[in-house]
């Protein structure tokens, strides 16, 4: 929506305020926040906190900023709209200003509950004339009529308008013929008595089918999307496939007699690969006219909306529907249940599948298949759940949940550091049934906690309140996003690619930063992501990338690699060229290109004479350090429509450019010469294929086959090659590609830590596959890369696909990885006492050959592993339980048991640690639940805030925060969640450390009625005492009351703030839509002591909020860790500076007896912990 849009709906908002009778406009509500992307006033997050508040179908709506300037006379661009309320994003604001603070209200009817007896509004009439010329963007409207006197008594508008495209031009005959050497036929056939056919010019032909005018010629010319001339495209009569009328020249002309320009007369242009032209010859008396034709390219059919999975009960109705993009459109659909053909009497044959009266026998798996000329494409799946009409849509009974308690909170009952608080199954609801024909469910509903029970958990001197989930139920959905961030950088060297551009679909959607990073939000509804980056100082090549991201929602981080533009060459057109591919030192080139002389052309499809710039970029495999940057995901759609895999033999990209290097140009009939010796494999001979990529859609689309062309000396050697044709068109990426039917997923799990308990695995993480050629010395290729994936983990972990061998194991290997964040995360040691950790059983493991990138040089990283991808033996009881699956079993490697085979990665954690009253995964966003004492009050606006200190002594301090509800009074005094975390040393300064320790932010909670400044306590450990605060930092606090009571010297309190702060301060705010990234940004900007940078060294004299001296402790005395490790039997005896039990302050919670360590620190162990028994920290 445009500027212009949103002042005409504010504008619609204003004039329905000032008509008064049955409406009223609500109370001023504020519930977002202008930081992370902007600010959005949403109407159905403002319906669902204030229920009772806000009618369901406002007519009008205002806006204004909380000091009640109205929205226009700020110079914002905004966005308004009644049936979705206001949005602002920071991006679209001019010079890098950022969005206000706005307040909206609506407009409703009067009295009680929003309702009043209103008019009711008849049918709509008829749509009106499109206002646009032929072929032009216009507008048309409809009218309705209200029933009541007054219109405004009738919610909704009288009037509404859509935009439309005017009819098809007509093609006005031209009087200056075109005059082609081809000879005129003479028919002499005469009219039947029987025949019907009347016309208004000429005469009937013999066969009675169409009208003739012996005197009439038609010339024509077409050409190609690009310009070149359309060679042997043919002309046929409009519903007559049989023989063309005409064949266009290698010039793209044509010459017809014979045809009547009587406004009815219709010809067809056909080309192979490109979409039929239609032109409908005007009505006129002269006797030749002239055409010209472009034709598009073709396009696969590419489904743009999958089939949505839904929950029903039964007896209702469900409608699954199957949205296709192509050229020429889809002219069939198939639809399948549990992969079998629906007879099309159920099924129909359109692209919406409608079932009625469901029954269990209903309930399982549905997908369409959608044809056109150029192929077929099938869905993704979709899961139809039917329930019984008594039966419980949501489990009421909780699942286990375990959260990690600090260290001396050891559980006797469950003899371990963990309590089980339980929570509800990830699964869908049935809802109220939708009408038919709707594809996507209006409202989503899911399992999720529906009563919360308070309890204490007993700690070693203090106690900690916990709300655990007693009884699910079916609820609204928690509204998420997905976000991918990222950034783009040279795969050479890390060069960022600065202020590049972004597309999908065709359209600039965002930009990279000054350091090559992005960020954007995954359109609703998207299911395969396709972006392409384009750097506009054209170093790098035009990258396409086709990224995962998380579905559930929340953000995934992608460093998309570039490979650097090679410098330009200049071509003699006027000659044939040889161009070498993959040429390196003491190597042969992969492949040559040809360019026979004279084969470019400009744009507008002139023959070019000049010097040609040619840069032409090849992506060699046999170079493992370029993987990463391979372009799209190498994939290709079947003939039956099944998303398959391709083994690249290397890729290249066209750029040829005139010697101005100002206008591109074209080529046609290029050869390929393949090095037969590059492909050892026989099979891949046969099968190799050229192919081109659709940057539309990502998938890779057959161009040619090769044919062995008789052997060419080299420099050393005589060589056979495979040669293939290939136009130099719109497309300018090709590949050299072969199908591979050897298929298999590999089963990868990440964890938060080294226990590799099932509910410390981490969700959102990258997980990278590297496909590597055999091994030497097996009958195949020499090692090189042949494909790249990634995928991402899920509550489950991940099934990767990879290349596989069930006779050879070491026939095919991978390099496998993994990042979370851009943080790459730690593959387990493939040291042999280690080997139980893998996840993996002998002899299996052995036969899978697990080496982590260290194994033999100990100072390589740790980061990686490579295995044998050896299919597994069905007749092997240790190989069909993972952690290979054959590709035919996708499912059950999804739905694998923990206890199933599988590979691990861990992040190596630092010394930190978190605690929340109210369980939250920050991996996953729908695991917010609606409480009082959240840590996240909003589940689409995650607010990080750090604060900064600075430690002065010659030892590491963990540092902890405690929150507490401050001034709202369903929270004061309940405790939120505590954070530790341990100092960093710095460097460059002996006896000097800091930290950036989390805390609560302030602001309104879930209710969104009114704000609690979270009360902050700020506790070091040990003998530490506060040196100093930032004045600004106190004048803050001093005149933003009430202002905490600050007695006590071995810590901070304070109120926290509810402005975002910055480095001047010692305070960090970060406000995102995935808690992970707000809390990541955050914590980077406090390293780097800034507001808009980020960094991750530790810089501890900048951007400093409190300051504390930590003075060595007197030997004779011993703090609570020591006395634990000490005295593992006894109960510890507290320091009179930790907590402030002892002095009879206040009745909270006393809590305080963690201690974290680091990955060199030996293992401390709490009392009751029996012999032999790991230590959970």
């Amino acid at each position: 929506m445009d500027v212009n849009w949103a002042v005409t709906l504010l504008l619609f908002g204003m004039v329905c305020g000032s008509s008064q009778g049955h409406w009223q406009w609500t109370p001023w509500f504020n519930i977002d926040h202008p930081g992370g992307s902007g600010d959005l006033e949403r109407l159905d997050a403002i319906q669902r906190h204030y229920p009772n508040k806000l009618c369901a179908s406002p007519v009008g709506v205002e806006a204004r900023t909380t000091q009640g300037i109205p929205a226009t006379l700020t110079g914002e661009t905004f966005h308004l709209s009644p049936q979705h309320g206001f949005w602002c994003f920071n991006t679209e604001q001019p010079s890098g200003k950022h969005c206000s603070n706005y307040a909206v209200r609506f407009r409703c009817p009067r009295g009680p509950g929003s309702t009043v007896a209103v008019g009711s509004w008849s049918s709509w009439s008829e749509w009106g004339p499109c206002s646009g010329g032929c072929e032009q963007t216009g507008v048309q409207s409809r009218r309705r009529s209200c029933s009541a006197a007054q219109p405004e008594d009738c919610p909704g508008p009288l009037q509404e308008g859509r935009m439309c495209t005017g009819p098809p031009c007509a093609v006005t005959p031209s009087t200056s013929p075109r005059l082609l050497n081809v000879p005129v036929k003479s028919s002499g056939q005469r009219q039947t008595a029987d025949c019907e056919l009347s016309c208004t010019m000429g005469r009937v032909d013999a066969a009675c089918t169409q009208c003739i005018c012996e005197d009439y010629l038609l010339y024509g010319s077409v050409r190609l999307q690009d310009g070149a001339p359309a060679s042997k495209a043919t002309v046929h009569l409009r519903g007559r496939s049989d023989t063309p009328l005409a064949v266009c020249d290698d010039n793209g002309k044509f010459r017809i007699p014979g045809l009547c320009p009587d406004g009815n007369t219709a010809v067809e242009i056909r080309k192979p690969r490109y979409g039929i032209a239609v032109v409908t010859l005007s009505k006129s008396t002269s006797k030749v006219s002239n055409i010209d034709i472009k034709l598009r390219r073709s396009e696969k059919p590419f489904i743009r909306t999958q089939p949505q999975s839904k929950v029903r009960r039964e007896g209702q109705g469900v409608t699954f529907c199957c949205q296709v993009v192509c050229d020429p459109p889809a002219n069939k659909y198939s639809w399948y249940h549990n992969g079998s053909l629906l007879d099309v009497t159920t099924a129909g044959s359109g692209s919406v599948l409608a079932l009625h009266q469901l029954q269990p026998q209903h309930a399982g798996q549905y997908m369409c298949r959608a044809s056109n000329s150029m192929g077929s494409i099938k869905s993704q799946p979709a899961t139809l759940t039917v329930t019984a009409l008594t039966a419980p849509s949501c489990n009421p009974t909780p699942q286990g949940y375990l959260i990690r308690l600090p260290s001396d909170c050891y559980q006797n009952q469950s003899q371990s550091f963990h309590y089980d608080v339980g929570r509800c199954p990830a699964t869908a609801c049935a809802g109220g049934e939708e009408p038919e024909g709707v594809c996507k469910d209006a409202t989503r509903y899911c399992c999720g906690a529906v009563k919360l029970e308070d309890r204490t958990i007993s700690c070693s001197r203090y106690t900690l309140p916990v709300r655990v989930v007693t009884r699910c139920g079916c609820q609204r959905c928690t509204d998420t996003k997905a976000t991918v961030r990222g950034r783009a950088v040279a795969a050479d060297n890390g060069e960022p690619m600065r202020f590049g551009q972004i597309f999908m679909g065709g359209k600039k959607i965002s930009i990279t930063g000054y350091k090559g990073t992005f960020s954007l939000v995954v359109p609703a509804n998207t299911d395969r992501l396709v972006l392409i980056f384009v750097d506009r100082h054209q170093k790098f090549v035009n990258t396409t990338k086709v990224l995962p991201f998380n579905r559930k929602g929340g953000a995934v981080f992608h460093e998309i690699r570039l490979v650097r533009k090679r410098p330009a060459m200049t071509l003699d057109c006027s000659v044939s060229n040889t161009i070498s591919l993959g040429a390196k030192e003491n190597q042969n080139p992969v492949a040559e290109l040809e360019i026979p002389a004279n084969s470019f052309y400009r744009q507008n499809g002139e023959p070019y004479r000049g010097l040609v710039k040619a840069s032409i970029t090849f992506l060699d495999p046999r170079d493992i350090s370029l993987a990463s940057a391979a372009q799209s995901d190498l994939n290709f759609v079947s003939e039956e429509g099944d998303i398959l895999p391709l083994r690249t033999y290397g890729m290249f990209s066209l750029d040829f450019t005139d010697e101005a290097a100002v206008n591109s140009l074209s080529a046609g009939q290029v050869r390929v010469f393949l090095d037969t010796a590059q492909v050892n494999m026989p099979a891949h001979l046969e099968q190799m294929k050229l192919w081109s990529l659709n940057p539309r859609t990502g998938f890779w689309e057959e161009e040619g086959d090769f044919t062995f062309a008789p052997s060419r000396r080299g420099k050393r050697e005589e060589r056979t090659f495979l040669v293939g044709n290939m136009e130099i068109r719109e497309r300018r990426l090709f590949n050299l590609d072969v199908p591979e039917s050897r298929r298999c997923y590999v089963k990868v799990r990440s964890f938060r830590g080294d226990r590799f308990m099932s509910g410390d695995q981490l969700e959102g993480v990258v997980v990278s596959l590297i496909n590597l050629e055999p091994a030497p010395g097996f009958s195949a290729n020499p090692r090189a890369w042949g494909r790249f994936d990634s995928v991402i983990t899920g509550s489950n972990g991940a099934c990767v696909p990879a290349f596989c061998d069930e006779r050879q194991p070491h026939a095919y290997s991978a390099y496998v990885m993994a990042t979370l964040g851009g943080e790459e995360l730690e593959a387990v040691a493939s040291s042999h006492t280690l080997n139980s950790n893998i996840g993996v059983q002998q002899p299996y493991l052995q036969k899978l050959q697990y080496r982590r990138s260290d194994h033999q040089d100990p100072r390589a990283k740790r980061t990686a592993f490579s295995i044998n991808v050896a299919k597994p033996n069905p007749n092997s009881a240790e190989e069909v339980n993972g952690p290979v699956y054959p590709y035919e079993k996708l499912r059950e490697c999804e739905e694998a048991p923990f206890s199933a085979g599988h590979f691990r990665f861990y992040r190596v954690e630092g010394d930190r640690y978190d605690y929340n009253t109210v369980a939250f995964n920050d991996d996953d966003p729908m695991s917010w639940t609606e409480d009082y004492l959240a840590w996240w009050p909003r589940p689409l606006e995650f607010r990080a805030c750090y604060i900064k200190l600075k430690l002065i002594g010659t030892q590491e301090i963990t540092v902890r925060s405690r929150n507490l509800g401050g001034t709202h009074p369903r929270t004061v005094g309940q405790l939120y969640g505590l954070r530790d975390v341990r100092s960093t040393r710095d460097v460059n300064q002996p006896g000097v450390s800091a930290v950036c320790l989390e805390f609560k932010c302030s602001g309104t909670l879930y209710d969104q009625e009114r704000v609690d400044r979270t009360l902050v306590k700020v506790i070091p450990q040990g003998h530490c005492h506060m040196e100093s605060v930032n004045n600004m930092l106190r004048e803050y606090l001093v005149n933003h009351l009430p202002l905490a009571v600050n007695n006590d010297t071995s810590e901070f309190t304070m109120l926290a703030p509810l402005d975002p702060l910055g480095h001047n301060y010692g305070i960090y705010t970060v406000t995102d839509q995935d808690p992970a990234t707000a809390k990541e940004i955050a914590l980077g900007r406090c390293f780097d002591g800034s507001s808009d940078s980020v960094s991750r060294v530790m810089k501890s004299n900048v951007g400093i909020a409190l300051t504390f001296n930590c003075e060595d402790k007197p030997v004779s005395q011993q703090n609570i860790f020591q006395s634990l490790q000490t005295f593992p039997g006894q109960p510890p005896v507290y320091n009179q500076r930790m907590g402030r039990g002892k002095r009879g302050r206040g009745q909270g919670v006393k809590l305080w007896g963690l201690r974290l360590f680091n990955k060199s620190r030996q293992p401390r162990q709490a009392p009751r912990v029996k012999a032999g028994e790991p230590v959970v920290q």
